[in-house]
């Protein structure tokens, strides 16, 4: 299975993101949606697993639920928004997926791209960096990769534009 995983898009789709998601089976979405028109424009392009962020108003909120945890293949996933980072979690997130001890760990909020295998808890922890035009980031980024049986494969990260430019292919 191919994913995109995106985050941060704070109501703005980039020109060329379902270009660069056409491939994948699902997208997931690690919060700061936007708006529900983002929300509906990528549901209607590919199956979504999302979590609400804390810009997200309560029509989204009423969708989405702050913490995901499933299983794709074999492999288990827990995705919220405001996770931390390896070595500084934060404490309601970590309580969290501690208690379900994914092989993924995914967040977003931090607007900055990081992927790295933390070896204390056993888990790759991701987060795609932001793929909107609001915020201080300098690169609107995204994370493709693939997951069969328990292998977790192919991590690519794409760099779309410069935020707040779009440079047509």
């Amino acid at each position: 299975m191919k994913i995109g995983l995106i985050s941060d898009t704070h109501g703005y789709i980039h020109p060329r993101l379902f270009h660069y998601l056409s491939d994948c089976d699902e997208v997931w979405h690690a919060g700061d949606i936007g708006s529900e028109e983002v929300l509906k424009e990528i549901t209607a392009f590919k199956t979504l697993r999302a979590v609400y962020g804390n810009i997200d108003g309560q029509k989204i909120r009423k969708q989405l639920n702050e913490d995901l945890y499933f299983t794709v293949e074999q492999v288990k996933v827990c995705m919220t928004h405001i996770g931390g980072y390896p070595g500084k979690y934060d404490k309601r997130a970590f309580l969290f997926v501690k208690a379900h001890q994914p092989q993924i760990f995914i967040c977003g909020h931090s607007h900055i791209l990081k992927v790295q295998y933390d070896n204390p808890n056993q888990w790759l922890f991701l987060n795609p960096g932001a793929a909107g035009n609001y915020g201080w980031h300098k690169m609107i980024t995204l994370l493709k990769f693939e997951i069969e049986a328990e292998r977790i494969f192919n991590m690519q990260a794409v760099e779309l534009d410069q935020r707040g430019v779009y440079v047509a292919d």
